[in-house]
Formats: structure tokens, C-alpha cells, sequence
């Protein structure tokens, strides 16, 4: 996760999807997991409100709770690809997929 990013989150980003790539790449990347309680949060929300996925391989928060892969849900539940295509679209679920 990089600054730019952490700026995006906090201070608000543009567009609405700059913002969500912003959190899907602090997903994907994992560790922002271990943050700060308001980042598990934001990234919970983007996830259950189908703007996100999961990341690519699962992680664990500060705490040690294993926060899953998108891949280890079953596909239309929460954090899945098709989740979010049901709840975005598939451009939207496109472009947040292919995000590192």
C-alpha cells in the first residue's frame, strides 16, 4: 500500500473509482489488514457494499483472524468476483479484479 493510497482512503479521493481501487489494492495487498481498526472497517464496507473483492490470498488482521481469500468463498457470497458483478456490474468487477 503506498502513500498516494493511504491519501485516497483518508482524504477522499475524485471519483468514486479512484477510491474503490484504492482500497481494492490495500485488499489485494494485504497488510493494510493489520492497520488501524478504521481500515478493516473501510475495507469490510467496500467488500459487504460489492465494490471490492477479496484480496488474491488470504491474510490474517492485527488480531490473527484469518481474513479469506476470494477464491476460498463460494462464488455470489461476499468478497467474490461474482458478488461484485451482481452488485456493480461486470466492467466494475473487471476492473477490480484486475488490480495488483
Amino acid at each position: 500500500m503506498n502513500l498516494h493510497d493511504i491519501d485516497l482512503i483518508e482524504d477522499g479521493a475524485e471519483t468514486e473509482t479512484e477510491y474503490y481501487e484504492a482500497i481494492q489494492r490495500a485488499i489485494n495487498e494485504g497488510t493494510a489488514w493489520k492497520f488501524q481498526g478504521s481500515y478493516g472497517r473501510t475495507m469490510m464496507d467496500a467488500i459487504r457494499s460489492g465494490y471490492c473483492l477479496l484480496g488474491r490470498h488470504r491474510t490474517q488482521d492485527y488480531y490473527g483472524n484469518v481474513i479469506p481469500s476470494r477464491d476460498d468463498v463460494q462464488a455470489g457470497t461476499k468478497g467474490s468476483y461474482d458478488y461484485v458483478v451482481h452488485m456493480q456490474g461486470q466492467e466494475w468487477a473487471d476492473t477490480m479484479g484486475d488490480l495488483s
